[in-house]
Formats: C-alpha cells, structure tokens, sequence
C-alpha cells in the first residue's frame, strides 16, 4: 500500500528527529530552516516535542533576502554577518541542546554575483562560527542536517516538468533517498546504520596506509592518518546520545594524512558550493598540499574557496560509497552535496573530523596535525567515484588489497 505526502512527512520528520538528532527527554532543540520549507520543520517542531524536547526554536532562512545582499549591498561590507544565528547554535549546544539543519537553497542563487563578496562574507561566517564548528568537528553535540524541496532547486532537478510538477517529483526524490516512503522508516534506518557500522568496523581494523583511487583521469594516492577510524552512519556524543549527522547517509570516511596525498584526481559530478555550480574539477596534489587547480565551470569560485586558508590546500576527508548506492541507481543528480556525496565516492577540501582520528577530540592542534589531521576554516566535500573507479588498500608493509572494483565493495 502506498502512503499519501502526508504520512511520509510525518515519517521524515519521525526518523529526523529519532534517528537524525536522536532527542531525548529534556533537551532543547534548534531547527535550522528556509521559509520555503516550513512545513517539514513544523513536523519536525512537533516530533521533537513529542519525543521530549523542552523548547524547540526555528531560525527561519531565505535565498531572496541573501541574493538581495550580495546584489545590492555596498563594497565593503561583506565582512559584517549576523552573529545572532551563530550564537543560537552556540548557546543551544551549551545548554546541552540538538540542532537541526534543513539545508536547501537554489544551487544557482550566487552564479551571476561578484564571488569576491561571497569569499569574503564566508570566511567571515566561518571565523566567527569556528567554536560552534569544532563542536560539530568533535560530536560535542547530537546535530543533523536534512532536506526539504524549494522550486527553484526543484525546477533545476526537473526542468522539463511545471514548477508544481517539478516539486511533488523533488518529494518524491527526497522521500525514497531517505527512506520515508517505507511504513516504518526508523525499523528501516536502524538495518541501514547497522550495516554501515559494519563497514567501517572491518576498515578500521584493516589500518591501510594508503587508499589508491584509479578510474578515468584519476590516478590518486590517499595517504591515511596515524591510528585513523573510520566513520558512517551513527554516532555518539560524549553524553551517550546516538544520532546521525546526515539523512540520507550511505558512505563510510576517514581523515586523510595532510601530508600524504599524490596525484591527479578528478571529479565525476559537479559540485554545487555557495549558489555557484562547479564542474569539471581537476586537481592535482603533491605531498599533501594542492599544487594545481582548475574546473570547466565556477573555477574562479573553486579557487577562491582553496585559498580560504592553508588547511583548505588539503584534504580533510575521504569517503567511500558504492555506486549501486539508492541515490546513485535513481540516476538523479541533486545539485545538492547531502545527496550526491552519497551517490559516489568523494573527497573533501580543508578540515578533518578529530573524531576520525584516534585520541583525535583530545589533541592539541599541533598533535592533531603531526597525527595527519587537518585544520581548516572549510570543509567542501566533492565526488570522484564512478562505476569505473577502482580503490586499492595500500597495506603498511607494502602490499596492495582490493577494496572496490567498477565502484563496488569486494570486501
């Protein structure tokens, strides 16, 4: 029996807030959301009240007030942010609260403004929320990010479809990637989140030095950090609280060794990074650090973000993800990186998860770094898995163990 939109919202907003952030009795809540979203993040408002939560507060958002600044503001003014919303995280996380992001936006809402605005208004977010992220770096809390369709990322999914068409399909999309249209999605989710745990639990143990990627143009060595752990699925604050940061969720990842990456990587999808789509990304890497960069589309963007800061050189992240992974086999691309980072393998630009890292939460930043860690105002992830992508496991005393093949676990 299929379920009508109204019972697979009411499952979203179920499993966003049982399996996504995980609430327990007590806890405030904040939800993060676009206007265009409200009625996802009122459901989720009442699950979080019906699961305990003692206040539940929305920080509402919208593209057009954003693209109205960047637009029409004054040069020289794209350094002042909003600190208010930056410290409602804050003050949530202190208060031993949940927070709860409902990301979307119109991929494309920046493409056609001065890029110098943007950069310098992102690097002033990201240095004034840099406490908040390390918490969210170290699971200090129970956060999680989902979404929800706005027409013009709808429109830009299905543009052969009307505006109304283009949405319902969006939900659809978005219902089945993150299992809402199942009768009991959080029964769903919990067989999921346990298979994901043991993947990364045989990963862990296997402790490669090196993953090395090959597959089209990409001919890239991944250096791994000392003593690194690999993550997917669920995970746990220091207080004993499960939850899962992304829904949808079907990678395992680890921290890459900042000083040990070589070779030419290129990405299979495009990226869609602060309302400017970059595609054809190339990059090439020696000891570590990003020697040569460029892309067939936004490049003055992939640029600018590369040189937000020395760690954003480097990687902070590599993730493996089937391609025969649900978002990858709907053959839908979501310009969007909570969905399409799960539908390949990827890698990301700048910070490294200090969870991923044994001992990592505890480290000074210098033992952090001399462990492999990386550290960086952003982190970007992009994809370079395909069904031709083949990842070997470099072992520490030299020799080479399959891992995937045409994009596909063989262990």
């Amino acid at each position: 029996m299929s379920l009508s939109f109204e019972q697979k919202l009411q499952n979203y907003a179920r499993l966003a807030v049982q399996v996504g952030l995980g609430v327990k009795p007590g806890q405030r809540v904040l939800v993060q959301a676009p206007v265009d979203t409200a009625p996802l993040a009122r459901a989720v408002v009442r699950e979080a009240y019906a699961a305990g939560a003692s206040f539940v507060d929305v920080r509402w958002d919208d593209d057009d007030v954003q693209l109205a600044r960047f637009e029409l503001a004054p040069d020289g003014t794209f350094e002042q942010i909003s600190r208010w919303r930056v410290d409602a995280e804050t003050e949530t996380a202190e208060a031993g609260g949940a927070v709860m992001a409902i990301r979307a936006t119109n991929p494309n809402l920046l493409g056609n403004v001065d890029q110098a605005r943007v950069a310098a208004y992102q690097k002033a977010w990201a240095t004034y929320r840099r406490p908040y992220t390390a918490k969210v770096m170290t699971n200090r809390l129970n956060w999680s990010l989902i979404s929800a369709p706005v027409p013009d990322w709808a429109t830009l999914m299905f543009p052969d479809a009307s505006a109304s068409q283009a949405v319902e399909k969006q939900w659809d999309a978005i219902f089945a990637a993150v299992r809402a249209d199942q009768p009991d999605p959080v029964a769903a989710w919990q067989e999921h989140l346990g298979a994901l745990k043991r993947r990364r639990e045989t990963l862990t143990a296997k402790q490669y030095a090196a993953l090395h990627f090959q597959g089209g143009d990409t001919d890239l060595t991944v250096g791994l950090a000392d003593g690194h752990i690999w993550g997917g699925g669920s995970a746990d604050t220091p207080s004993g609280i499960t939850f899962t940061a992304n829904i949808p969720t079907e990678e395992v990842w680890t921290a890459p060794h900042r000083e040990r990456v070589e070779g030419v990587v290129v990405s299979s999808k495009p990226l869609s990074y602060q309302g400017v789509l970059i595609d054809g990304i190339r990059i090439e890497f020696k000891n570590g650090r990003i020697t040569a960069a460029s892309a067939s589309r936004g490049q003055d963007t992939l640029l600018k973000m590369i040189d937000t800061d020395e760690g954003s050189h480097r990687l902070g992240e590599v993730a493996l993800v089937p391609h025969s992974s649900p978002i990858s086999r709907s053959g839908l691309f979501f310009y969007n990186t909570l969905y399409d980072e799960n539908a390949a393998s990827h890698i990301a630009i700048g910070s490294a998860y200090r969870f991923n890292v044994e001992g990592g939460i505890d480290m000074s930043p210098e033992d952090f770094n001399a462990a492999g860690g990386n550290d960086s105002l952003t982190h970007v992830d992009w994809m370079i898995g395909s069904s031709e992508m083949n990842v070997d496991g470099l072992t520490r005393d030299g020799h080479r163990e399959p891992v995937m093949r045409s994009g596909e676990f063989v262990i």
